[in-house]
């Protein structure tokens, strides 16, 4: 039987991944239902700057908490408390599983409502850790096409958003454009007008088609 949620976001967690410790950050928002949908959302890259607490993570975040789906924001190792080394890519697909597993493990969680969202770097891991992740859609945001590795794409078939700016420097229309192709039928792309791969004054939009992308389909 679902009944409201009582408690107070965001709660610190930590999970294990193989022999470390990551940290994060799971919000659940008070008006959603249990069990309630849950959503995994991944930072840009560790090695310029990026971490859970990036503005275009929290937005993103808001944005889903908006439509009663709670989430799990987290360190990938190396960053901030959580434990290990930056491992290019390969080892953070490691951490994403691990965070879903944490997240299935929440009994106020509906483990068959999972999805998987990311940014810039974060949204290459999650596409690269997809396949294997289980989930029921995923959204890449401003992906580096040269960062996905087109052979883990094979067999998508759960709704996936591609989403950029059109003058985002490191995620071009036209290769996203060809990432769609790649990823498969189930895949929607949506171009921005007027922001870069930062979201210049268009960032509270990204949070709502975020939201609503998840909305519609877990």
């Amino acid at each position: 039987m679902k009944q409201k949620a009582n408690f107070v976001a965001p709660e610190r967690v930590q999970f294990p991944c193989g022999e470390i410790m990551l940290e994060g950050m799971l919000e659940l928002p008070p008006a959603a239902t249990v069990p309630m949908r849950g959503v995994v959302v991944c930072h840009p890259h560790p090695l310029y700057g990026g971490d859970m607490h990036n503005d275009v993570v929290n937005r993103v975040c808001r944005g889903l908490q908006d439509q009663e789906c709670a989430t799990l924001r987290f360190n990938f190792r190396g960053v901030g408390g959580s434990g290990g080394e930056h491992a290019g890519g390969y080892g953070e697909r490691e951490d994403v599983w691990a965070a879903l597993d944490y997240l299935r493990s929440r009994e106020e969680i509906d483990r068959s409502r999972l999805g998987l969202a990311g940014y810039s770097f974060g949204a290459a891991v999650v596409l690269n850790a997809g396949i294997a992740a289980g989930i029921s859609a995923l959204a890449a945001i401003s992906v580096p096409p040269q960062m996905v590795d087109f052979t883990a794409l094979q067999g998508f078939q759960i709704p996936v958003l591609l989403i950029a700016g059109d003058q985002d420097q490191f995620a071009p229309v036209e290769p996203l454009q060809q990432l769609a192709i790649a990823v498969g039928a189930s895949t929607t792309t949506a171009i921005v007008r007027g922001t870069d791969h930062f979201w210049s004054g268009r960032i509270g939009q990204l949070g709502e088609a975020v939201g609503s992308f998840f909305n519609t389909n877990l």
